[in-house]
């Protein structure tokens, strides 16, 4: 396997992860939204997880485990997907802190990092905001 496959591998690895992990947000409730289902197809679409992979993920997302990310970018970015999903419905519920505290430490920001990002990021976050102005807002804010 060349170089270039086992990147391909590990970067569709890391996506199908972070996929199950935004299904699993759309699903604290016990059922989609329609607004939710139209995120989840855009997601899949930015990430590159195909149709049948997309269904396997949405029958059993807690069989995918998190993957850490890269860098601090990818992991900013990956933490805006899931505020994506989480405000879709224009609030935080009991259910999605507790699980976006356990994404956010499982994509490698230690506790206190951790909590003082989703504080942040649940009160700049009133709605669909563009990756560029979370990622300004937060770096400005942990400073």
């Amino acid at each position: 396997m060349s170089f270039y496959e086992l990147f391909k591998k590990d970067h569709q690895t890391r996506n199908k992860s972070h996929f199950a992990s935004i299904a699993s947000i759309a699903m604290t409730d016990g059922k989609i939204s329609e607004d939710e289902q139209n995120l989840l197809q855009t997601l899949a679409i930015k990430l590159g997880v195909n149709k049948s992979d997309v269904v396997t993920i949405l029958k059993n997302p807690a069989q995918y485990s998190i993957v850490p990310s890269i860098s601090a970018d990818e992991r900013l970015e990956r933490m805006h997907d899931l505020f994506d999903m989480i405000f879709s419905d224009q609030k935080i519920d009991a259910k999605e802190l507790v699980l976006i505290k356990k994404y956010a430490i499982g994509l490698g920001y230690n506790y206190s990092s951790a909590n003082k990002l989703i504080q942040d990021s649940i009160e700049i976050y009133t709605g669909k905001i563009s990756y560029n102005e979370y990622k300004y807002l937060i770096k400005n804010r942990l400073k």
